[in-house]
C-alpha cells in the first residue's frame, strides 16, 4: 500500500468539501384561493387559507407602524 509523501493541507480538504454547499431556490406553488405564490404545505401569507379553509387572518401591510 502506498504511503503519502505529504499531508493534505486542511484548506484543500475544506475547500473540496465546501464545493457542494449551495442554496436551492425556494419551491413555490400557486395559492388556489388568491393565486399568489406560496410555499407548499404552508398557510398562504396573502389570504391566510390552508387546504381550502380560512386558518389565520391575513396580515395588514401597515400593522404595527405609527405612520398617519
Amino acid at each position: 500500500m502506498a504511503n503519502l509523501k505529504w499531508k493534505t493541507p486542511r484548506s484543500k480538504t475544506r475547500s473540496r468539501r465546501a464545493a457542494n454547499w449551495k442554496l436551492n431556490p425556494v419551491t413555490t406553488v400557486e395559492c388556489p384561493q388568491c393565486h399568489q405564490p406560496k410555499r407548499p404545505h404552508f398557510v398562504c401569507d396573502f389570504c391566510g387559507t390552508y387546504d381550502g379553509r380560512q386558518v389565520v387572518t391575513p396580515k395588514d401591510d401597515h400593522a404595527g407602524h405609527n405612520h398617519p
